[in-house]
């Protein structure tokens, strides 16, 4: 029981067909890594599946949860339309979250029934093996460091570890987006030195934490990323399991670091 698959996956809204149109045949790669993942997925169905995502409503100081007893999938912001496709929240185990947590860590708990888009792209891309699984979604703090991140992954992996169900880890992020000169936030060199040194330091399971929590400030900043937070949750709630990386796809073409990587654990 407990946890029994983590992955890092990013979110593009062009990874979705009716979005993406031409544009997502040059994600194949990436689309096959969600692909991989969908069918271990089915292959161990998941009572509940976590996802991480830096586009909820993020809080300066405070971790948050959406509690919602049910969420909805919407790609509106998208020009998308897709048949309504809701999840039911993790209701008991977001309470068992809380009450354990608090006041060791500063929670704020929403509501909220439509779910951002670093949730509900990888949801609506995995949904065909999670229809039955209940949902929780974890927002980082703006302002706390990687390492009140990586603090809060290993006391949530506790709670997971002691769990009697089957639960699924996704961290969903992307890294530079100033990797090409068409890149959303302009081009900057260090934005590849930020993407290869996440993907050395990721390869190395017994260093990949000491080396992340020591990366330059600068270079992350400059990097413009939003998938560094979710990967130190991520990793916190690795800590107590063996994983060893297996790197499923890393595309470069729209200018942005789409890794997808799965902890094996």
């Amino acid at each position: 029981m407990s946890l029994i698959n983590a992955a890092l996956l990013p979110h593009s809204p062009l990874l979705i067909p009716e979005i993406g149109r031409a544009n997502h045949l040059f994600l194949k790669k990436t689309s096959n890594a969600y692909k991989k993942i969908e069918n271990e997925l089915q292959d161990r169905p998941a009572d509940i599946v976590i996802i991480i995502s830096p586009h909820g409503l993020n809080q300066d100081d405070s971790f948050t949860i959406n509690t919602a007893p049910e969420m909805e999938i919407s790609l509106r912001d998208f020009g998308f339309i897709p048949i309504t496709t809701a999840f039911k929240g993790a209701t008991l185990m977001i309470d068992q979250i809380k009450n354990t947590l608090r006041p060791e860590y500063s929670l704020k708990l929403v509501s909220e029934k439509i779910l951002d888009h670093g949730s509900a792209i990888p949801l609506y891309l995995l949904k065909n093996s999670i229809a039955n699984s209940k949902i929780i979604i974890i927002s980082p703090a703006q302002n706390l460091s990687l390492e009140n991140h990586l603090a809060f992954g290993k006391s949530l992996g506790k709670i997971i570890r002691e769990s009697d169900k089957n639960i699924a880890v996704i961290a969903s992020g992307d890294l530079s987006h100033r990797l090409k000169r068409k890149s959303p936030g302009g081009y900057s060199p260090k934005g590849t030195k930020f993407d290869n040194k996440i993907i050395e330091y990721l390869s190395n399971p017994e260093t990949a934490e000491e080396n992340i929590l020591k990366m330059d400030s600068n270079l992350i900043k400059e990097a413009a990323e939003c998938g560094l937070k979710p990967l130190a949750i991520i990793l916190g709630i690795l800590k107590e399991y063996q994983w060893e990386p297996n790197i499923l796809a890393y595309q470069t073409d729209f200018g942005i670091g789409y890794l997808s990587l799965s902890f094996k654990i």
